[in-house]
């Protein structure tokens, strides 16, 4: 069983928290100024990582679901 991450695009504000937090799954479209999902299946040795994430977004546009 893995975890999946999800970026609620309307929900994010582009504080940018996610880049810090989950280095390799997350960048910044400069543009848009929100965050860029990069890949979404995360793999068990990262739950900490995918979990540190979510709760370090102000704007709670981060979410993780089982799968």
């Amino acid at each position: 069983m893995g975890l999946k991450l999800k970026l609620d695009l309307d929900l994010c504000q582009g504080y940018a928290n996610c880049l810090i937090e989950g280095p390799g799954y997350f960048d910044f479209d400069d543009d848009a100024e929100k965050a860029i999902l990069l890949k979404s299946d995360v793999p068990e040795s990262d739950r900490t990582i995918a979990q540190n994430a979510a709760r370090g977004c102000p704007a709670r546009a981060i979410t993780l679901e089982e799968s």
